[in-house]
């Protein structure tokens, strides 16, 4: 397993994997704000997401990867797998960071365990890894009651422009989730902003 040394005690490195779909085409929609996650930790950890390996963009310092897939969303699985094999990541210490429809938008939920719920992006790391024992932060994207039929373009659109404020406070709330996850653990960052 790999590992970093703080002091006395051995502290594992941490992977947060931001979801999404690479290319201009789906840059600002609702699947990836997951890569505007891992985007803006990037930016405060002042890496750039700039090395390809297992089809993965990845930024690193001395305890975190961070990465966003190459792959589309529904084969999120192999950089997930990829990543263990090469770089040794116990599931308990990565974090996925994904959009979820279930959730109003705007909502936060980090879960350490689980079923995907449907989303195509879980589900294939879920089967990749062969546990359900990954840390997961939901983004919610949720349209208003009744406001859409198909949900499958809803999630390929771009925000409204009246949205686009709930959003940019939706990332930054979760970027500062992801900082307490590495900080304080699952439980306390539950506490905090599970809403």
């Amino acid at each position: 397993m790999t590992t970093v040394s703080n002091g006395a005690e051995e502290v594992p490195r941490r992977l947060i994997l931001g979801l999404g779909n690479p290319g201009d085409r789906y840059r600002d929609t609702r699947h990836n704000v997951g890569f505007e996650v891992v985007e803006e930790l990037a930016r405060r950890r002042a890496v750039e997401l700039s090395t390809l390996e297992c089809k993965t963009l990845l930024a690193a310092d001395d305890r975190l990867t961070l990465g966003v897939p190459q792959t589309y969303m529904n084969r999120s699985g192999y950089a997930a797998r990829c990543l263990v094999e090469r770089h040794g990541f116990a599931p308990a210490n990565i974090l996925i960071v994904f959009d979820e429809v279930n959730l109003p938008l705007g909502t936060l939920r980090l879960r350490t365990k689980g079923s995907p719920g449907g989303h195509r992006g879980l589900e294939s790391i879920v089967q990749s890894l062969n546990t359900d024992q990954v840390p997961r932060l939901r983004l919610g994207i949720g349209p208003e009651e009744g406001e859409t039929e198909d949900l499958v373009e809803f999630v390929l659109e771009p925000f409204e422009a009246s949205e686009r404020e709930i959003v940019e406070e939706m990332i930054d709330r979760a970027a500062d989730a992801c900082e307490s996850w590495l900080e304080h653990g699952p439980e306390q960052t539950m506490n905090r902003f599970n809403n």
